[in-house]
């Protein structure tokens, strides 16, 4: 088989793009973001409501996403609908924030991510080799972190049936120990009175705050600051379930596509959505809301201030005592692990669609022997190690998710243009609920966007800033092909 071959093979069923969708998006935000959101909202229901809206909205997302997934079925997903809407510009901007902080950026977040909960196994990771100023370290957890990284992108390379096994693997571990997590904290807090006090004035909100001094500074909400607080905090459960789109990246490794990819977007946020309110309602039932940072025990710190915000610990250590936290790291070990091997996987397959189209290094169109873009992949792989490395990916991960919602905001308009621009194209599944479903996703995420750009300018701004960056990049490189 020639070494430059330029098509994939579609060799990926509904269990598999089903598998993607949910493994893309669970990561480690469910056992984390949960106590800075309490401590934004500080209210049981309205928690419970940001997590259902985000919920519905990515479920919205989907199913408008499956009209132009079905339209075009090919490699690259997200970039090609933007560009057959918009044009070339606006797709390199996609595929440049994409490149720069949004897929090798989570990559790195998550690398890192696992590596922390590797450290609770083997402490030696904790060791520092070296550092430089004081701000930058260098320890054994980063070398872990890119070594996971490396390996990951070196399965993936060995074709597209070590990458799903991979992933099938993985995902179902997790699920089954997200459910197990689930089940069991129920079952455990439904024997007491934790639920029913956390519920008891359950939409009144405040927002708390730690002062530098220690002291603790609580402020009620009411009216449209409820709704301006809830806008803002909603940016960590959208991070949580993000990347669902990353399945259309590979659309042309999955068998029917214009079935398969709309099906296995629905059922993969759907269910993650599921998992991912029924993993609250059992922190709610384990877990006091409300605490204080220096409480003598787990319940004492409540959701709220849950050690190093590790709410999905702190409710596993309710149920199991002392083992859980070395339970809690085998399960995001698991998770983080399995989210990264989507993610790399589907990333490529975006950067090969752009170099095809002549807007990514000429080299990621080719394919090894395994029908794999192996040189994308280890682009990819080499820029995420250097912000696992540089120690920004934090930084960067918050202003790109700003733009990634700008993004998934233009692409659902894509809907609505390609409607008027092109009538009568093939539409093997239209929208559902159309033009209502697709119209309350772009009024809720400009809605969120906006509140987003009243609280928190200066990040959102960066994100603007790193995309706009992008416009000087595209017309350097189509003046270097002229």
């Amino acid at each position: 088989m020639p070494e430059n071959k330029t098509e994939l093979k579609r060799s990926l069923g509904l269990i598999d793009a089903t598998s993607l969708v949910a493994g893309s998006m669970i990561g480690s935000g469910i056992f984390i973001v949960t106590s800075a959101m309490a401590r934004d909202i500080g209210s049981a229901a309205w928690l419970l409501v940001i997590w259902l809206v985000t919920g519905l909205i990515t479920v919205a997302a989907a199913l408008s996403y499956g009209e132009l997934a079905g339209m075009m079925p090919n490699a690259g997903g997200q970039f090609v609908y933007i560009q057959r809407a918009y044009g070339r510009l606006v797709s390199f901007l996609y595929g440049w924030t994409v490149f720069t902080v949004i897929q090798t950026g989570v990559i790195a977040a998550i690398a890192v991510t696992f590596a922390n909960y590797a450290a609770i196994f083997f402490p030696v990771l904790d060791h520092t080799l070296f550092t430089v100023g004081t701000s930058f370290v260098f320890s054994y957890q980063k070398v872990l972190a890119i070594f996971s990284i490396i390996l990951l992108t070196y399965i993936n390379t060995k074709g597209v049936e070590s990458g799903k096994t991979v992933q099938l693997i993985f995902t179902s571990a997790k699920l089954i120990a997200l459910f197990a997590l689930i089940i069991l904290g129920l079952y455990v807090g439904l024997q007491t009175d934790v639920l029913s006090n956390n519920f008891e004035n359950m939409w009144e909100a405040s927002k708390t705050v730690v002062n530098p001094d220690g002291t603790i500074t609580v402020t009620k909400l009411a009216g449209m600051a409820i709704l301006g607080a809830a806008g803002a905090t909603i940016i960590n459960s959208l991070f949580s379930s993000d990347a669902w789109n990353n399945v259309t990246f590979i659309a042309g490794e999955i068998k029917e596509p214009k079935k398969n990819i709309p099906r296995s977007l629905f059922l993969g946020t759907l269910i993650v959505t599921i998992i991912y309110v029924l993993a609250n309602v059992a922190y709610l039932a384990l877990l006091p809301m409300q605490g204080t940072p220096n409480a003598a025990d787990i319940a004492g710190n409540g959701i709220m201030f849950a050690s190093n915000d590790r709410v999905g610990a702190a409710a596993a250590s309710m149920i199991m005592g002392n083992i859980s936290v070395f339970v809690m790291a085998g399960l995001i070990m698991v998770s983080t692990f399995g989210c990264n091997s989507g993610l790399i996987l589907s990333g490529g397959r975006l950067f090969f669609a752009m170099a095809k189209d002549g807007l990514f290094f000429k080299q990621a169109t080719e394919l090894n022997k395994n029908q794999v873009p192996a040189k994308a992949l280890w682009v990819q792989c080499i820029w995420a190690c250097v912000l696992c490395i540089s120690g920004k990916f934090g930084d960067l991960l918050t202003y790109a998710t700003f733009a990634s919602l700008l993004f998934y905001i233009l692409t659902i308009l894509g809907v609505f243009i390609l409607r008027k621009k092109e009538p009568n194209a093939d539409r093997p599944y239209k929208a559902f609920g159309y033009p209502f479903v697709p119209a309350l996703y772009i009024v809720v995420t400009v809605a969120i966007c906006l509140t987003l750009l009243i609280y928190d300018t200066f990040n959102t701004g960066l994100g603007l800033c790193i995309v706009a960056l992008g416009i000087p990049v595209y017309y350097f490189v189509m003046n270097k092909k002229d």
